[in-house]
């Protein structure tokens, strides 16, 4: 019940921008997908969920402050930011501590410490692909060197007709 209390709460904080609320709920969707195929613990699943809904917390901020949603600038907005949104959910603090973690670390490719990171990582992809229209080659780059889970590699093919 907690993850759709999040994502109406992350649906209001959005303030009616389609894009960004389409954008989370895909990755929502495909981080679902590839944690339940690849048989996360529950509370696993509820943390890459949690931080699939607000990984882009910091992009209405970013926008203004910086007039870009540049990765590394929605990462150092966006983990304070995520740890208050959640404050007050019934969320414990290493829940807290952790979907903070991914968010302060969604666009950075390297030390992935979990599968939580790497399917969070690998949603994220999958939507920007599909959203912004990335070229085979790019895709094909993604899937060899940075996909792990054969959840996500399928998926990769199969979205992507690989």
């Amino acid at each position: 019940m907690l993850i759709a209390q999040l994502m109406e709460r992350m649906i209001a904080f959005s303030e009616g921008n389609v894009h960004d609320i389409d954008h989370f709920l895909r990755v929502w969707s495909y981080a679902r997908t590839i944690g339940k195929l690849e048989g996360l613990d529950d509370a696993t699943q509820f943390v890459l969920e949690a931080a699939a809904i607000t990984h882009d917390i910091a992009c209405p901020l970013c926008r203004e402050k910086y007039g870009n949603t540049n990765g590394k600038h929605q990462e150092a907005e966006g983990a304070p930011m995520v740890e208050a949104f959640l404050r007050g959910t019934g969320m414990d603090d290493a829940q807290i501590g952790r979907v903070s973690y991914l968010v302060g670390h969604h666009h950075t490719l390297t030390g992935i410490d979990g599968a939580d990171y790497q399917i969070l990582i690998e949603a994220d992809y999958i939507a920007n692909a599909c959203e912004n229209g990335y070229d085979a080659d790019n895709v094909r780059n993604f899937l060899e060197k940075i996909a792990r889970t054969t959840a996500g590699k399928m998926l990769i093919r199969s979205v992507f007709c690989l």
